[in-house]
């Protein structure tokens, strides 16, 4: 595991602080170059929280991940070049479904001289820099979302309005290994969780994302969606190596999910 890999990974050069400038770039950069995916879990390929094994998926293999894996590297990226770092066990969509679901995200917390911010490359279409902890509107890239205190200690960041996941909610304090690695597990076997029941990948770029849910690709803009129906094998595979970038030669095996999934979604809307 070495840092000059993952530097080549994102295509980030120069010096590498432990400021908050160096964390912007690093952040963008990680968004650009990594996908959001979750491929692996309906592959039924086992997932963790190792670092050594998020590194070599996401690094040397070339691979996206979801929060555990996207959050945890960047974490361990932050770890090696000096910054203090603190994972937090986020909450989606606790609004609704309430502290069972506790840990269903990992976010981290950066204490720097001026300040304590929040990154989160592991949200798919949420943040694209990091952001203080602070009440307030966030307005990046033409993007709006909000960051705010609830109650109870707890914070709420909520996502922009063409976002996919409409929020989650968090603690600025350590989370529990054993929690996150709980509901890592969870998600990836229970037949209640949307990731086994979905093919999803997301590329948060500057002024776009580009996303796949099931069947439908999508370009998500502040201002718009601009949304079209994937109707083959091999047109979802050559988005899943060209739009994300992962070649991933058992992609395929997902499509039959992907194309019936995505036929229940517009069937909802209708």
């Amino acid at each position: 595991m070495q840092l000059s890999a993952y530097f080549e990974r994102i295509g980030f050069s120069g010096e590498a602080r432990p400021d908050l400038a160096t964390l912007k770039r690093l952040h963008r950069a990680h968004l650009a170059s990594i996908p959001y995916e979750n491929l692996d879990v309906l592959l039924k390929r086992p997932l963790d929280l190792d670092p050594a094994r998020i590194f070599d998926k996401l690094v040397t293999r070339r691979r996206g991940g979801w929060c555990y894996e996207m959050n945890g590297l960047l974490g361990w990226a932050l770890d090696e070049i000096g910054f203090s770092v603190t994972r937090l066990a986020g909450a989606v969509a606790r609004d609704t479904r309430g502290d069972s679901i506790i840990g269903n995200h990992l976010v981290l917390l950066v204490d720097l001289d001026d300040g304590r911010v929040i990154a989160d490359v592991g949200f798919g279409d949420g943040l694209v820099e990091p952001v203080p902890l602070a009440e307030g509107e966030i307005v990046q890239d033409g993007f709006v979302s909000r960051l705010g205190r609830i109650e109870d200690g707890w914070w709420r960041y909520t996502n922009h309005q063409n976002g996919g996941a409409p929020n989650f909610d968090f603690r600025p304090e350590p989370a529990d290994p054993a929690v996150l690695a709980a509901r890592c597990a969870f998600l990836q076997t229970s037949e209640i969780s949307p990731f086994t029941q979905n093919v999803v990948l997301q590329r948060r770029l500057s002024d776009r994302v580009e996303v796949m849910r099931n069947s439908l690709r999508l370009t998500v803009r502040p201002d718009r969606v601009e949304e079209r129906v994937i109707a083959s094998a091999d047109e979802y595979v050559a988005e899943v190596r060209g739009a994300f970038g992962i070649d991933e030669p058992a992609a395929r095996v997902l499509w039959p999910l992907a194309e019936r999934r995505g036929r229940e979604m517009l069937a909802e809307r209708a």
